[in-house]
């Protein structure tokens, strides 16, 4: 995890913390809007509102704090799925999947766009994440879908292209907001939407995932 350079001090006073959650910030609205290529720490100390000699005496390069902002955004983003459970009933873990992941599109619309930016330019600084402890999570918690379907709790599936679904249809409603808005129109755009979208993917997810009981 990238350490900012003010953190390596003995003792970190208050301001310290203040300042470096500034610079994150600021630097988490340029990444997003820009992505790492594009953004300059000038443009990140701008919109700070702060001297570019000050922003480098708490993170050294541009790396630290798209390192920083990234590991937190794992952190977040892999949570809901953390909490997947296999005890659970399915139903009801699945439906609370879907509404933390568009909880999180909705709360945390930059973060999601840090990370989009980020895998479409080829995952240059999270590859190592990728395939060691998100894939080992994946495959987790695809086992515990895997174990639903056998014991006919589910209707069986793909449990990777069921997790990457939810993922893309989530995330969607953060990666594409704009357009998301400009289509449903004024009358529709507000908060209200992510309600609606989870009512929606409630019934494509858990209703083509219950089982047949029908014995044909």
């Amino acid at each position: 995890m990238a350490i900012p350079r003010a953190a390596k001090t003995l003792r970190r006073t208050r301001i310290q913390e203040e300042k470096e959650e500034q610079i994150l910030e600021a630097a988490l609205d340029v990444f997003s809007a820009r992505g790492f290529r594009g953004s300059t720490i000038d443009q990140i100390a701008e919109v700070a509102g702060m001297s570019k000699p000050n922003l480098l005496y708490y993170f050294r390069t541009k790396e630290a704090m798209h390192r920083a902002l990234i590991d937190r955004v794992l952190y977040t983003w892999l949570e809901p799925l953390r909490a997947f459970d296999a005890e659970g009933n399915p139903e009801e873990e699945i439906r609370s999947y879907i509404r933390r992941k568009l909880e999180m599109a909705r709360d945390f619309p930059r973060e999601s766009r840090l990370f989009a930016n980020e895998v479409l330019q080829g995952a240059p600084h999270i590859e190592d994440e990728l395939k060691g402890p998100l894939k080992e999570l994946v495959d987790e918690k695809a086992e515990v879908i895997r174990a639903w379907a056998k014991s006919g709790k589910i209707a069986k599936c793909d449990p990777y292209h069921l997790i990457f679904s939810i993922w893309s249809t989530t995330q969607h409603y953060a990666d594409f907001d704009v357009q998301v808005r400009a289509v449903l129109g004024q009358e529709h755009a507000g908060d209200g939407r992510f309600e609606d979208a989870a009512r929606f993917l409630e019934q494509l997810f858990i209703g083509g995932l219950r089982p047949d009981t029908s014995g044909t």
